[in-house]
């Protein structure tokens, strides 16, 4: 008997690439089993750890219109370089569901690597950890606000 070898299957990602020449599409990702496929015709490959997360339910203050949006780090007279930015572009929630108790408020310690936020983005919901510990001097953001790549969202003091 022959050993099967473990690798990727080459006519699998051909067909891939055959389908997003026929239909025009600029990426295609499949997954199956353990094996997870993205064939892109645009960009770079972006590894994203898959991580699970609870449902989400719709947050009443989507159905709004969008709260504003602080003001930018060179505006808002906060340190800049407490700021915690932005990973990505999306919608911050300050709590883990609709109701619930916000994940941190202004004074609270926090440690390295706790949640701070969660960005919804793409439909998946993205837990922001703390970069560093300290206390939250402020909190640049509103629940639901849209946010944009690089915003200051929270100061870590």
């Amino acid at each position: 008997m022959a050993d099967k070898k473990p690798g990727i299957d080459q006519a699998l990602i051909r067909d891939l690439a055959n389908i997003l020449k026929d239909t025009d599409l600029t990426e295609i990702e499949v997954e199956q089993d353990d094996l997870r496929i993205r064939v892109s015709r645009n960009g770079t490959p972006v590894a994203m750890p898959m991580q699970a997360m609870p449902a989400y339910q719709m947050h009443p203050a989507m159905s709004a219109a969008p709260a504003p949006v602080a003001a930018p780090a060179a505006e808002g007279g906060h340190n800049a370089k407490n700021a915690v930015t932005a990973p990505m572009v999306g919608t911050c929630y300050l709590s883990p569901a609709p109701g619930a108790r916000p994940f941190i408020e202004v004074g609270a310690t926090v440690k390295e690597g706790q949640t701070i936020l969660i960005i919804e983005a793409m439909k998946t919901m993205n837990q922001i950890p703390a970069p560093r510990s300290g206390k939250v001097t402020e909190i640049l953001v509103q629940d639901a606000a849209p946010v944009e790549y690089g915003e200051p969202l929270i100061v870590i003091e």
